[in-house]
């Protein structure tokens, strides 16, 4: 017998749609046509931004061993994978320098023929505007010490002599040819300070993306082979704490406040929550970084063949826009492109 009061039945006051037998989700499911026609949400290879790294005094590309696929770059192999890259559709690239030699204020960083900044001429000579060229804004790569910033007689991260750094750092990224900046060190007032310093050199066009909730997550460990990291210690008295939620929205109205014009959450699968956050408070696009552990995890257990890998990829990707993100950087963006241009 058929209940028709309430929820159970064909509908009511307490069911909105109706109910069994007349209501069917699974009409909606029945062929992969189907299927695709009512998705709700789909990547699209312009919304992915490929994180590649460009190192100084390599004749060849070195991969990167905890990234399975993922390697340092000659600067001849990056223009080449940007080029591939804009071909793919992918929407922007964002680049690290791993420079030869390191010290203790990131010379290298602010260098004007650093390799980071070599680099970005490069990309920019080869693809021109054909994507979204964009570079990472922190010292951590150039520093003996490994840390985001410069240090006091004590040992401890400046935040505020990071900052004038960082300035510098920007004017040398801007005039090498970086359409986006992407300040990624997570020192209070970095956004504001970076944006008065390109707005003072004439560079008013070029983009901030903040990194806004940059988690001191355990997610990070392949990265830092991928740059050759130095670092001592770690960086748990800048990066936020993995337990705070509400913390992360107070970075996000500060950024905004600052000038940012796109704000990001890193990593990404673990902080879908702040994800979602981030979409509902603001109007501006929101990235997440999908970092080098989310990455390798998959790779690892695609390699014993515990998932498959493409289906497992495309539905972490599926997994930040149904949480409301606009962009994502992910080390699968190229690949990941080519797959969404067959249909797969």
């Amino acid at each position: 017998m058929n209940d028709r009061s309430g929820s159970g039945g064909y509908g009511g006051a307490g069911s909105a749609y109706g109910g069994f037998p007349a209501a069917r989700p699974r009409r909606l499911r029945t062929t992969p046509a189907m299927r695709r026609m009512v998705a709700e949400h789909r990547p699209h290879p312009a919304d992915l931004i490929l994180p590649a790294f460009v190192r100084e005094g390599i004749s060849e590309p070195v991969p990167v061993s905890s990234m399975p696929g993922v390697v340092q770059h000659t600067r001849d192999t990056l223009r080449r994978a940007a080029v591939e890259a804009a071909a793919a559709g992918v929407g922007g690239l964002m680049l690290f320098g791993v420079p030869e030699h390191k010290d203790a204020v990131g010379s290298q960083g602010t260098d004007p023929d650093g390799i980071l900044q070599r680099a970005l001429r490069d990309v920019r000579s080869e693809i021109g505007d054909d994507l979204v060229v964009m570079s990472d804004l922190c010292l951590d790569e150039f520093t003996d010490h490994g840390h985001c910033g410069v240090l006091d007689a004590e040992g401890r991260v400046d935040n505020d002599a990071t900052l004038e750094r960082y300035a510098e750092m920007a004017r040398v990224q801007a005039e090498a040819g970086a359409h986006v900046l992407g300040p990624s060190g997570m020192m209070d007032g970095q956004v504001g300070y970076v944006r008065r310093a390109l707005d003072e050199a004439g560079h008013t066009d070029v983009a901030m993306f903040a990194y806004t909730a940059k988690y001191a997550s355990a997610f990070f460990g392949p990265f830092r082979e991928a740059v050759g990291s130095s670092l001592k210690g770690d960086r748990k008295t800048y990066q936020q704490d993995p337990a705070g939620g509400r913390e992360a929205l107070r970075e996000l109205a500060l950024d905004l406040a600052e000038g940012a014009d796109m704000v990001m959450v890193k990593p990404g699968l673990p902080y879908l929550d702040v994800l979602r956050d981030f979409t509902r408070e603001v109007n501006v696009p929101v990235g997440v970084y999908q970092v080098s552990g989310e990455y390798a995890m998959v790779e690892a257990a695609a390699e014993k063949g515990w998932i498959e890998r493409e289906r497992a990829v495309l539905e972490t990707l599926t997994s930040f826009r149904r949480a409301g993100a606009s962009l994502v950087l992910t080390y699968w963006a190229a690949e990941a492109a080519r797959w969404l241009n067959e249909g797969r």
